[in-house]
């Protein structure tokens, strides 16, 4: 048997697997880190999230991939060279965690590699002629990352993803209804990142409601980015600047009127769409000079437009019925933006996603881990596709650290 197909074989029957999940999201802050043990796949997939750290990115690195990520041009040179880059920067990042819990990278069965979303660009965001796929765009080279740490590495998983016929994102649901499914409790998974997207999870003794996953539009993509471009500031800490300013009704006016919301259908969606471009060509519309303005105001009316718009998607996904909502990402810590989503919300409880048992700021890194394992060990994932449909596929592209 090739020796690369007999450690597949090798993995996929064992009782446990060990798999780092990573992630790095749109913040640019750092590179998460979860070491999971996993047993079973599909729905007897069982997860214990064993170790889990955020290894902090330095100013000059969130500075190099900021100068790539979700911007309109970039010299292909400098891409290429921080696809490869970074993969080296990650697996140094996973080889020092390992030391510091004092596991060997021998006894780690799996690398699950979300790597660094540069572009995200679904159909319904491209105005070109010709033929417009869902696409997206992720750097961190796999294969590099097995190479330099000797761990097998699963990555491309949003390229798997398109190619199945979805958009890449969200996708937190495709695990949310494996390890959250409720008896009795219909749930809703928020994760408020740079971009705002649920799952609906439905409980087990309610059969007729239906599967829901989206994007909401901004989270925290617009706040972080007037907080950087109008105080050099990375990000509004505990909603201290927008609490002290006021909403301007006009400019909320004419941002919810972005056609973009007008569909109530699942969607997914990003920085490219929602920047600061974005966000000037709204206040000339509302006759607005945001250089004249208190910054502490545009910031609050972004804050709202995040709040209202991710508590009307769910509201229209729920349709009247109640729900339990557990929230992660950035946005769980943002108290003025959690104030309005459960005062929005009113006949929800709103709660932090801890409540789970599992810690808000893993579950995206886990989320990765656990497609990994269901690569390895399970049947082919259900994928329930944005327009609702189903399929069987497989997860990401392999690397070998031979």
């Amino acid at each position: 048997m090739n020796p690369s197909i007999k450690k597949l074989a090798e993995i996929a029957q064992k009782e446990e697997r060990i798999i780092i999940g990573l992630m790095s999201g749109t913040s640019l802050d750092g590179l998460d880190i979860a070491l999971c043990r996993i047993s079973g796949s599909g729905e007897h997939t069982r997860v214990f999230p064993d170790k889990f750290i955020t290894k902090p990115y330095k100013p000059e690195t969130r500075s190099q991939l900021k100068n790539i990520s979700s911007v309109g041009s970039v010299e292909m040179a400098e891409l290429c060279r921080q696809h490869t880059w970074l993969a080296g920067l990650h697996a140094e990042l996973i080889l020092e965690a390992l030391s510091e819990w004092g596991v060997r990278p021998q006894e780690v069965d799996c690398i699950a590699s979300h790597g660094q979303t540069v572009y995200h660009l679904p159909s319904r965001d491209q105005h070109h002629p010709y033929e417009k796929p869902n696409s997206t765009l992720q750097i961190a080279d796999g294969d590099h990352i097995a190479v330099k740490t000797g761990i097998l590495t699963i990555s491309d998983f949003r390229q798997k993803h398109t190619a199945a016929g979805s958009e890449g994102a969200p996708m937190a649901g495709l695990v949310d209804h494996l390890l959250f499914t409720d008896e009795s409790e219909t749930r809703i998974l928020l994760n408020i990142g740079g971009i705002g997207n649920f799952t609906l999870v439905p409980s087990k003794n309610n059969p007729d409601q239906k599967y829901c996953t989206t994007d909401t539009g901004p989270g925290n993509t617009l706040i972080d980015k007037l907080c950087q471009e109008l105080l050099n500031i990375p990000y509004d800490e505990n909603a201290r600047i927008a609490a002290t300013g006021n909403i301007n009704e006009k400019l909320l006016q004419v941002m919810h009127s972005d056609s973009w919301f007008d569909s109530r259908e699942s969607k997914t969606t990003g920085p490219e769409y929602f920047s600061m471009e974005w966000l000037s060509e709204k206040c000339n519309d509302a006759s607005i000079d945001m250089n004249s303005t208190k910054p502490e105001d545009i910031i609050r009316t972004a804050t709202e437009l995040s709040s209202q718009t991710i508590a009307a998607s769910i509201s229209s996904c729920l349709k009247g019925q109640k729900a339990a909502i557990y929230v992660s990402g950035g946005g769980a810590h943002n108290p003025l933006m959690m104030e309005r989503i459960t005062s929005l919300l009113g006949d929800c409880t709103v709660q932090n996603f801890s409540e789970l048992g599992m810690d808000p700021d893993a579950k995206e890194a886990v989320i990765f881990a656990v497609l990994a394992n269901e690569m390895l060990a399970g049947e082919g994932f259900i994928m329930r596709g944005l327009d609702a449909s189903e399929k069987k596929m497989n997860f990401g592209k392999i690397s070998f650290p031979e």
